[in-house]
């Protein structure tokens, strides 16, 4: 006679069943985060403070699509920062699909992850994050036209803020796809 606990729907007797939260399947890295909103013509950048608490505007890159040297700074970011995880937003419409931003965004982070490995680059959901950075900097009493060259970072500390807190589990479960998936 078996001691393990009953068996789940589809698993055979006598098979513990394994936990299903995502803390315990997936061990997340403590330490500097970098956050990344990737546009057609710039990059937004934002950082975590060390014990991944808090995300912090770093800044805006030009973006680079013929030689890539917004992703050798952003490289250089990671590196300097001593990062132990990147997220990159996923441009995902309303509904939940994706369009070309969203495959761009993925190449981007490919190419990323290839080149700051081992160090971990996720995709996260970013839907809404442009338009929350916008009121949030309105709200601040910016212009329009000063919020064209701060919005990117914003976004990206909106997308590092979101991928920390449902790491911490401050918001309950995580939000639908974050992270999406691990590169």
């Amino acid at each position: 006679m078996s001691t393990a606990e009953p068996a789940g729907r589809g698993q055979p007797a006598g098979r513990a069943r394994k936990p299903r939260h995502r803390a315990e399947r997936r061990e997340l890295p403590v330490g500097v985060w970098v956050g990344v909103d990737v546009g057609t013509v710039r990059v937004g950048v934002a950082a975590s403070d060390p014990d991944g608490m808090l995300a912090l505007p770093i800044g805006t890159l030009r973006r680079d699509v013929s030689e890539n040297r917004d992703v050798a700074q952003l490289v250089g970011i990671v590196t300097d920062r001593q990062a132990v995880a990147v997220v990159v937003g996923l441009p995902r419409t309303l509904a939940g699909e994706e369009g070309p931003a969203a495959i761009a965004a993925r190449q981007y982070a490919r190419m990323l992850a290839d080149r700051v490995a081992p160090v971990p680059v996720r995709l996260v959901d970013e839907r809404l994050t442009t338009v929350a950075a916008h009121r949030r900097m309105a709200e601040r009493g910016l212009r329009a036209r000063a919020r064209r060259d701060l919005v990117d970072q914003e976004a990206a500390v909106q997308i590092l803020q979101n991928a920390l807190d449902a790491r911490r589990g401050a918001s309950g479960a995580p939000p639908a796809g974050c992270p999406t998936e691990d590169q």
